[in-house]
């Protein structure tokens, strides 16, 4: 795309709890910020933890949602509706010091514009959130506040003791903000309970680069993880919390009635480890096998402490044969598009996102709504055990990738929107 007229040397500054690993949030972090470096930006980083450039990231550990003290006053701000004085001294002082350091950054990289991404619009670090906000309104900084998540879209922040910080910060209501959204529910439901408009630009992928055959180290991730030439892989490509309903996708592995292996790739994050106890117990009393290889399966190859592979994620969906995908939420869908994007055929619950949004383009799932029924499971075995019906659907739907939301598209949309907040 042809470059617009900004500045020559514009440095635009990342900002989130972290970026680091296979979240949403950082994988889509890490595609527009290669987008917004073919334009001639600078980009530059600010977090609790970041995989990022060092010269180029400012990392302040108690920016991310993992930090002790963050923990504590999150655990106090959504237990009841009640938070101690002690708990509103601690938002307080953090707020303060993050915002120290916020100031810091943007002077360091001399950064004209902001993105934020996730922290003013998911509480996980509440004294964050308000240190942006702050620093925004003393400074009418230009900033996008890229939304994947709101707060009233999780169970787990109806019980609030924070509803003053949440109205002021998540998000803010101020001129300088652009909003951006991934879903069109969400620009709704943010003009209606906030009053602030917003631009929908859903997630993206290359698919005017397709992914390179599978190399001799991706095909070694079968007999790696010990799974037999003869199973079938099963990918459930999503971090292991409760709404992504795992345990429907172990059923699925049951129902099936053939030699398979439900290997998930991501590590339970921010909500516990009960969930993942809970699969563990289900998979042994249903007979599954179900890998958890966080351990192994990372963004990038490498290796671990003891020397053993690595894999990336590229390797994990090239391997797989089916990915499985029941989310009851999900504000757009990363894993659907890089399913998508590997020419794998998908068993997912069709959660109201992909009705609104992303079905009626015209993409070929094997869908299913609250529960797996006998037609899900016989459409499931119908394209494992046919190569001709899984490549005709997988081909079909990489098509439909490649027209809707293809880097193109999000070039289009990233220039408009970066014209629109630096006035140019």
């Amino acid at each position: 795309m042809k470059r617009r007229q900004w500045h020559q040397e514009t440095a635009i500054g990342f900002v989130s709890t972290r970026f680091a690993g296979t979240d949403g949030v950082s994988l889509e972090t890490a595609k527009w910020a290669d987008i917004l470096t073919r334009f001639g930006f600078e980009c530059f980083y600010f977090a609790g933890e970041s995989d990022r450039p060092p010269e180029r990231s400012y990392v302040v550990e108690e920016a991310h949602f993992d930090h002790p003290d963050i923990r504590a006053v999150h655990a106090d701000l959504f237990d009841d509706y009640i938070r101690s004085p002690k708990t509103s001294r601690a938002i307080q002082r953090l707020s303060q010091f993050l915002k120290r350091h916020l100031y810091r950054f943007v002077r360091t990289f001399g950064i004209r514009l902001l993105i934020v991404e996730n922290a003013l619009s998911l509480p996980m670090n509440v004294p964050l959130g308000l240190a942006l906000t702050e620093l925004i309104a003393e400074t009418n900084q230009r900033t996008i506040a890229h939304h994947h998540d709101f707060y009233w879209e999780r169970h787990r922040y109806a019980l609030s003791a924070a509803m003053d910080y949440l109205r002021a910060a998540f998000p803010p209501a101020l001129p300088s903000i652009c909003h951006v959204v991934i879903n069109s529910f969400a620009a709704q439901q943010l003009a209606l309970r906030t009053g602030n408009g917003s631009v929908l630009i859903p997630n993206a992928m290359d698919f005017d680069t397709p992914p390179p055959e599978p190399d001799a180290y991706a095909v070694a991730l079968r007999p790696e993880l010990g799974i037999a030439a003869d199973e079938f892989l099963l990918l459930q490509p999503t971090r292991i919390v409760p709404r992504k309903r795992i345990e429907h996708a172990i059923e699925l592995a049951r129902r099936l009635d053939a030699p398979c292996v439900l290997v998930i790739s991501h590590e339970a994050g921010d909500e516990g480890h009960a969930y993942e106890a809970y699969l563990r117990q289900y998979a042994r009393l249903v007979g599954v096998r179900v890998l958890f290889a966080s351990d192994r399966i990372h963004y990038d190859r490498g290796l671990t402490a003891d020397g053993r592979k690595i894999f990336s994620l590229a390797d994990a969906y090239q391997q797989a044969n089916l990915v499985t995908y029941p989310s009851l939420v999900e504000g757009f869908g990363n894993a659907f598009l890089e399913t998508i994007y590997y020419r794998r055929p998908i068993v997912m619950s069709t959660y109201e996102i992909f009705k609104t949004d992303i079905q009626p383009k015209g993409f070929r799932v094997i869908g299913f709504d609250e529960f797996i029924d006998d037609n899900t499971v016989r459409e499931a075995r119908a394209v494992l055990y046919d190569p001709n019906r899984a490549k005709e659907m997988v081909d079909h739907n990489y098509e439909l990738g490649r027209r809707y939301y293809s880097y193109r598209a999000l070039e289009r949309r990233l220039a408009t929107l970066v014209d629109q907040c630096l006035g140019a």
